[in-house]
């Protein structure tokens, strides 16, 4: 997998910026706040339809233009691509494959294939179970794009349900007229328990997923941190989810949330939000058995973090077939030298690597010889 050029027209601070990608490695160099991490973000929205920026497209969109847009042009195995991604400040997407307008925004993931490591990536470790989450459901999308529509359906389904949950909440609270709440609130019980079905449905298709891949990226992840730390430690990766099931089928996983439900319906009607389901779900990193978030030094959290990022290209290889792009968003000052020369060690020319940083002394003259260097200033890309 090659990417072959990228085209930007007001995304970002980029007003228009064309790059032709000539090496297997490019590095872009640059101060601060110049656009290096735009022009990532720019290939990772092409790869998953995500930000891990920001949530609106309003903010990726150039000042007081009403439209942006991010156009490349990919090389694979079975031919070339040209993808297309078109951003309005309305929130309203086109997408794009070979000039063709797509209908639905899953037929688009999954012709570009990238994992992106930034700073921000320790998060993983130090953050909330909502960034681990994340984490996952980024992954499972690029390797099983329908995973996409699963997510979506069962968001909408829990909006839907905390609605329901939240006006039970209040005519409870209400108590007027008793016979009319009476009747509007048998009514609304009633319709509380369709959703319920419809949670455990959407619910059980999530959390099955998300266990099937933890349990694949583990050995790939526990196999790079060992070698990152002399082999003296262990890393386990640990899936938690919200409602506990033992065996991976359809109708025992949907039947646990049911009963999980009925032990909670008290709980949730006084709350007023649902409180079972994948929204809770948490994955735990430990190291040598001690959690990674409470007790790892920072040189172990980007041990582990850098052995996660490792193991999805090598998931996403073995899956697809291909090996996909990795960006690299200023993380080599983040780590030391032996932590660099081991993610350096483990890139060579395997996959297309785009690079940014601030100074090229973290890079030996080999690796500078056979890379591409860019240079950026406000926008503006150099050769």
């Amino acid at each position: 997998m090659y990417l072959k050029s990228l085209d930007l027209h007001s995304f970002r601070n980029y007003s228009h910026q064309n790059v032709q990608f000539k090496a297997q490695k490019t590095i872009i160099v640059g101060n601060n706040a110049q656009g290096k991490s735009n022009l990532l973000e720019a290939v990772e929205l092409l790869a998953t339809l995500k930000s891990h920026r920001v949530n609106r497209d309003r903010e990726l969109i150039l000042d007081e233009a009403e439209t942006g847009q991010i156009l490349a042009t990919l090389e694979r195995s079975y031919g070339v691509s040209e993808l297309a991604l078109i951003l309005r400040s309305t929130g309203r997407r086109t997408v794009m494959l070979n000039k063709e307008p797509l209908r639905r925004h899953i037929e688009f993931l999954g012709v570009l294939n990238a994992v992106q490591f930034s700073s921000l990536d320790l998060e993983l470790v130090r953050g909330s179970p909502e960034v681990r989450r994340n984490w996952v459901d980024t992954l499972l999308i690029q390797l099983e794009p329908i995973y996409a529509h699963i997510l979506q359906q069962y968001n909408q389904v829990l909006r839907q349900r905390n609605a329901l949950l939240k006006e039970l909440r209040k005519k409870e609270i209400a108590n007027q007229n008793e016979d009319v709440i009476l009747e509007e609130f048998n009514t609304d019980v009633a319709q509380l328990k369709l959703w319920d079905l419809q949670l455990a449905e959407a619910g059980s298709r999530v959390t099955r997923r998300r266990a099937r891949v933890i349990e694949r990226i583990m050995p790939f992840a526990q196999a790079w941190h060992s070698s990152i730390s002399g082999k003296t430690e262990i890393l386990q990766l640990k899936y938690k989810p919200n409602v506990e099931w033992l065996e991976d089928d359809a109708i025992l996983v949907q039947q646990a949330f049911l009963d999980k439900i009925e032990q909670r319906r008290i709980a949730e009607q006084q709350l007023g939000t649902t409180v079972i389901g994948p929204h809770r779900d948490e994955i735990e990193f430990t190291i040598n058995q001690t959690p990674a978030k409470s007790y790892g030094s920072q040189g172990q959290q980007r041990t582990l973090v850098l052995a996660l990022k490792l193991a999805e290209l090598k998931l996403i290889e073995e899956i697809i077939g291909e090996p996909p792009l990795l960006l690299l968003d200023d993380v080599l000052a983040e780590l030391d030298a032996n932590r660099q020369n081991q993610l350096l060690e483990a890139i060579q020319d395997r996959f297309q690597t785009l690079i940014t940083t601030t100074h090229l002394n973290s890079f030996d003259a080999q690796w500078l010889k056979s890379s591409q260097i860019l240079s950026i200033e406000q926008g503006q890309i150099y050769e």
